[in-house]
Parts: C-alpha cells; sequence; structure tokens
C-alpha cells in the first residue's frame, strides 16, 4: 500500500471524524437552544400568569371609591356613638342632666318654632341666634378694619413695630372678660359693651398675622420694587397683598373663633337678647336640655364661621 493511499484513507478518516463531530455540535446546538426556548416560553408564561393574577388582585375603580367612602364615614360615625354612649352612660349616672334622647325630643319641639317673639326675654331661640351673630359682625368686622392695616404698617415699618410691640405684649394676654366692666363704663349699655370685648379680643390675632407676613416677604421683591420706583400703594397691593394673604387668613380665622367665643360669655353677663343669654335663662328655668342644645348651637355655628373663611381663603388664595 503506498503512502499516497494511506494519506487518502487518513484523510478520509479524518473528514468522517469532523463530520460526526459538526454533526453533534449542531446537535447538541439545536437542543440547547430548542432547552433555552423552553426555559424562555416558561418564564414568559409564568410572568404573563403573575400579570394575569396581580390584575385580578388589583381593585376596580368603583372598589377604591366604596373603601374610600368607609375610610371617610367610619371614623366620625364611631366617634359620635362613643360620645352618645358615654353621654347616655352619664345621664344614668346622674339623672338631673339630661340624655340624648329627651334633648333630642326637645330640640325638635323649640326649632318647631325658632321665631316666635313674645317680648325681649321671651322669643325664639332663631332670634337670639341672628342677635348674637349681628354683634359679632359689628366687633369683627371693626376689629378687621383696624387690625389688619396696623398689621400691615407693623410689619412694613420697623419703627412701628419697635412702638407697639409693648403695648401688645401687656394687652393681648388680657381675658376678654375683663374688657367687660370697662366697656360698661365707657359706653353705659350692654350691647355695645359686647361689641367692645369682641372687638378687643379678636383684634390681637389679625394684627400679629398680618405684622409677620408682611416681615417676611422676600427682600428681592422689595428690591425690585425700588428699582422700578413703585408707590407704596402699589408696594402694597402688588407685592405685600399677594404674599401676606395666607398669614391674614389665619389670623382673620382665629380671630372669628375668638369672637364667637367671646360673645356668649358676654351675653351671659350682660344680659338682653342673644344666644349666651338665653342659655343663662334656661339654666335659671332649669331647662337642661335646653342648655345642651345652646352648646351644640354655638358648636356648630363656630365650625360653619370657621368652614366659611377657609372656603373664602382657597377661593383668593395666589398660587
Amino acid at each position: 500500500m503506498s503512502a499516497i493511499s494511506i494519506n487518502k484513507e487518513h484523510l478520509k478518516l479524518i473528514l468522517e471524524d469532523a463530520k460526526t463531530s459538526s454533526e453533534s455540535i449542531v446537535k447538541e446546538t439545536v437542543l440547547a437552544a430548542n432547552e433555552d426556548n423552553t426555559h424562555m416560553q416558561m418564564i414568559v408564561e409564568k410572568a404573563a400568569e403573575k400579570t394575569q393574577k396581580s390584575a385580578k388582585s388589583q381593585p376596580s375603580a368603583m372598589q377604591i371609591k366604596i373603601t374610600d367612602f368607609f375610610k371617610a364615614v367610619i371614623p366620625p360615625v364611631f366617634g359620635i356613638l362613643m360620645f352618645l354612649g358615654i353621654w347616655t352612660l352619664l345621664s344614668h349616672q346622674q339623672p338631673i342632666l339630661p340624655g340624648p334622647i329627651s334633648t333630642w325630643h326637645s330640640a325638635v319641639e323649640l326649632f318647631s318654632h325658632p321665631f316666635h317673639q313674645n317680648s325681649l326675654d321671651d322669643q325664639g331661640i332663631g332670634w337670639n341666634i341672628l342677635s348674637s351673630l349681628q354683634r359679632v359682625a359689628f366687633g369683627f368686622g371693626l376689629a378687621a378694619l383696624v387690625g389688619i392695616p396696623l398689621g400691615f404698617m407693623i410689619g412694613r415699618y420697623e419703627f412701628m413695630s419697635s412702638m407697639t410691640a409693648p403695648v401688645i405684649s401687656i394687652l393681648r394676654p388680657v381675658s376678654p372678660l375683663a374688657w367687660l366692666p370697662l366697656g360698661l363704663l365707657v359706653m353705659g349699655a350692654a350691647g355695645p359693651a359686647a361689641i367692645w370685648v369682641i372687638f378687643i379680643s379678636s383684634i390681637w390675632p389679625m394684627v400679629i398675622n398680618t405684622a409677620v407676613g408682611v416681615s417676611k416677604v422676600p427682600q428681592d421683591y422689595m428690591n425690585v420694587a425700588k428699582v422700578l420706583n413703585l408707590s407704596e400703594w402699589k408696594i402694597i397691593t402688588k407685592i405685600s397683598f399677594p404674599y401676606v394673604l395666607p398669614y391674614m387668613m389665619t389670623g382673620v380665622r382665629l380671630s372669628i373663633g375668638i369672637a364667637w367665643l367671646v360673645i356668649v360669655a358676654a351675653e351671659m353677663l350682660n344680659g338682653g337678647a342673644g344666644i349666651g343669654f338665653w342659655l343663662w335663662d334656661e339654666y335659671n328655668a332649669s331647662n337642661y336640655e335646653h342648655i345642651i342644645i345652646a352648646i351644640f348651637v354655638v358648636g356648630i355655628i363656630g365650625l360653619l364661621l370657621e368652614l366659611g373663611l377657609s372656603m373664602l381663603a382657597k377661593r383668593f388664595a395666589y398660587e
């Protein structure tokens, strides 16, 4: 056998081995690719299943609204029921204290004729509420007319701030009812004295909050106003007022709460028409259900006044 034939046979064997090995490699590659495809398909299927499960588990818009409704309603209802339960328990412990049911029946009877009027001392609760609101409007309005401009001046000028600081520091902590004898002495009548007490008690939050707001106006704004040579009126209306409005409205809200708080106490001491006088008169007449009704009326009106001012503040808020 020649060397050439041997080499041919050897070369043939090598080619066959290479072909066999390449085929096996291709098969292995195909098998691996199939396994990878199968694995990827399984991963995709699992991901799709998870997506479907998460989509099914997510609440619908209606479920979210129902959940939010119960979250908003359940706690207040529970608090009211707990309050009524404690009130009922106390009324059983103290028989002189009216319970919720007897108070409700008395309120229904009372508000069935809220505006009857037999005399100044015998008139419906509606007239007494209106009398109190009228005094609050006068006293609070005067406090706003004086307090807000005064707060602007105190916050705008350092001299005014230094001049008024000791006076405000001394007069602000004085109890509202401490001003009542002075009002009776100077004005000589219960109605004007009550308005005076409301004025002097409710002015301080508006003065202080307005002054703080004016003092916090950024200095860059004031520098721009100087460069533009703006007048003092334009500085107040175009720069200070929009910036100070949130502070001012906070003072107004605090003041209206103080005004409504003070009028009840002032009317209890002064007499005449008003929710405070009516409350004291019902106590003297031993109408204890009416005392509790008056307490709820005072609280509800105070809440409505604060909510009204909050809505007003949002309506005129500068964003």
